[in-house]
């Protein structure tokens, strides 16, 4: 598979255009969202992780929205046991609608179908968790030849130029693979595929090397890379060959150290603010920066949000019992 695409150093980006059907734009993506959610137990024992709202909206139509905003025309997502309210979402809803309908609340009538006729999407089950690299694996057979793109649905970035289309536009200039990346915290370098990349501008790297889940003081920088990839189709089988890693699972990082050994890959410091909601921290703000920025709810939270702060002013004694 992907013979024709690179796997030297140079190449002819001109000729690389008009073979057969291959094409620098990418129109696929896929959003794995098959993860046991274990942070946010005891609620996601019913209640897919990705399905958390963020006061009205869950994780996932955000990832979603992006894609689409991204030029993606097909979705696919990797769902798992206990994943069947995120296909119930954005299916149809007849009995909603009708009820909405004789209601005559048309704005939320309106709200429900759109979020049906968002895009295509497709689901893939992936049997039981094994790592985020077996589950991109699930998706080999609808992807085929072409290039894709990879969105974590628990990962929201807010931008106007989206992460994703950032990432679409390096690969269309380049012919390339590429991550996105960002700084992390000393104390966050073991949660992360962390790498070790030649700067070429302020916001672009040469992947020299990249290593999932560092301890902090074996990590090769503080640069850790995110929910948002771009691959050519190569880093199926650079994930088979890879095998299984930390944790005894297949990894998507090692996939990629692999591939990096063929073929050049970018990581790309993206612009835009990310939400990191599979962590209860990340959930939370998100939560906060969204109601600020929500016109019905701003003012009522600034006022809130005052209150509090003005407590804790008047009562240093909450500050020693958290002590």
């Amino acid at each position: 598979m992907g013979e024709k695409y690179f796997n030297s150093e140079e190449y002819n980006l001109t000729e690389f255009l008009f073979i057969g059907e291959l094409t620098l734009t990418i129109k696929k993506a896929l959003i794995p969202a098959a993860g046991l959610g274990t942070r946010f137990l005891p609620a996601t024992k019913s209640m897919p992780k990705e399905m958390l709202p963020i006061i009205d909206t869950p994780v996932i139509q955000y990832v979603v929205e992006e894609a689409i905003a991204s030029g993606i025309e097909d979705i696919i997502i990797i769902t798992g046991r206990g994943k069947r309210a995120i296909e119930d979402y954005f299916d149809d809803s007849p009995e909603l609608e009708m009820h909405l309908a004789k209601k005559h609340q048309t704005d939320m009538l309106k709200l429900v179908r759109d979020i049906s006729s968002l895009v295509d999407i497709h689901y893939i089950r992936q049997k039981e968790p094994n790592g985020l690299g077996d589950a991109v694996l699930r998706a080999e057979n609808h992807i085929g030849d072409e290039p894709f793109a990879v969105l974590l649905g628990d990962d929201i970035i807010v931008n106007d130029k989206p992460c994703t289309a950032q990432l679409i536009e390096n690969f269309e200039k380049y012919g390339r693979s590429t991550i996105a990346v960002e700084e992390v915290p000393y104390e966050k370098l073991s949660s992360y595929g962390i790498i070790k990349g030649k700067p070429l501008d302020d916001s672009l790297y040469v992947l020299e090397d990249i290593v999932e889940k560092p301890a902090p003081e074996d990590a090769p920088s503080n640069i850790g890379a995110i929910g948002r990839y771009v691959f050519t189709p190569e880093i199926f089988d650079c994930i088979k060959h890879a095998g299984t890693g930390v944790g005894s699972e297949i990894q998507l990082t090692d996939g990629i150290r692999l591939l990096n050994k063929s073929q050049m890959i970018y990581a790309c410091r993206f612009k835009g603010k990310r939400f990191d909601t599979g962590d209860r921290l990340g959930y939370v703000k998100s939560i906060v920066d969204f109601a600020l920025q929500n016109e019905n709810l701003r003012d009522d939270v600034l006022e809130y949000l005052r209150e509090i702060l003005a407590v804790n002013k008047i009562s240093p004694e909450i500050d020693k019992l958290k002590q």
